[in-house]
């Protein structure tokens, strides 16, 4: 049992573990990767205090030595769902569960939108996760929606284990070599089924699937977490980053605009904080 659990590793999730390994907190620190793509691609960086003029990747690789440097480790696994139980959080993350007193949302924002009908067939035939559900759809014909080359060896293993696969990679200069897959170079518009999911449609067409995985390196928060109150598509929090469910705080750019790597750092620091106070004033 963890007292904090982090999930996401941009600045915000940067700043919430180097802040509860400073007050030694037993946390555990998840993130899809162990830098931010985001931090990384951005070309010039000019209002980062104390690093003017930094590139994405000069900060990217600044943030990850900090951690590092204070034997800080990182698990890279997407969590597909947190749910409370009993007074505790359980993280469901691949195949593995992490129990959590207090949980700090870093998720940054999701540029792609949900597919409609995503969410009503999430559980239905939809699924987040490879290792968790693939061997659910052995010997049938599955899509495979994979929105960025790191999740490429999850769509591989997929291909091997389904008698049919759908790849459709949503980037350039993919390279998925199985000879299960046949490659879609278009994106779905709509998932539709009745009790489970039967179909995804095309623009010009449609195929019939028996399942559907979607590889992201986040979930949209309101589906991560059942309740959680969202507006537009941002966590509602208040000044101390508490949301409206006990024990959960969240941090960055999934709290709303601006989105601003100082703002992200700022926030993580102050849910790491307020998840402290969380647990002294409940003594969980």
């Amino acid at each position: 049992m963890y007292d904090i659990a982090i999930i996401g590793g941009g600045p915000a999730g940067v700043s919430a573990a180097i802040n509860a390994k400073v007050l030694g907190k037993n946390f555990i620190w998840l993130s899809s990767r162990a830098t931010s793509k985001k931090v990384g691609q951005a070309e010039l960086i000019k209002n980062y205090p104390g690093l003017p003029d930094i590139t994405g990747n000069e900060l990217a690789w600044t943030l990850k030595n900090h951690t590092e440097s204070m034997g800080i480790e990182i698990k890279e696994e997407v969590v597909t769902g947190v749910y409370e139980t009993g007074g505790k959080f359980s993280l469901l993350a691949g195949k593995e569960t992490y129990d959590a007193k207090t949980v700090i949302l870093c998720l940054g924002v999701e540029t792609s939108k949900p597919v409609a009908g995503e969410d009503e067939f999430l559980g239905r035939g939809i699924s987040y996760c490879a290792t968790c559900d693939g061997l659910l759809y052995k010997g049938k014909t599955i899509a495979v929606l994979c929105t960025d080359k790191h999740f490429e060896h999850e769509a591989e293993y997929l291909c091997d284990i389904a008698g049919k696969a759908y790849v459709m990679p949503l980037y350039r200069g993919y390279n998925i070599t199985s000879s299960k897959a046949e490659i879609i170079l278009k994106s779905p518009v709509e998932f539709r089924g009745d009790m489970k999911i039967r179909e995804v449609i095309f623009k010009d067409g449609k195929i019939d699937v028996d399942g559907v995985f979607v590889l992201r390196g986040a979930v949209s928060p309101a589906t991560l977490v059942h309740g959680l109150e969202t507006n537009g598509g941002h966590i509602v929090v208040g000044r101390d980053c508490s949301t409206n469910i006990d024990g959960i705080f969240a941090a960055g750019d999934c709290t709303g605009r601006p989105y601003q790597y100082i703002k992200a750092a700022g926030e993580g620091n102050v849910a790491l904080h307020s998840a402290i106070e969380y647990l002294a004033k409940n003594k969980v």
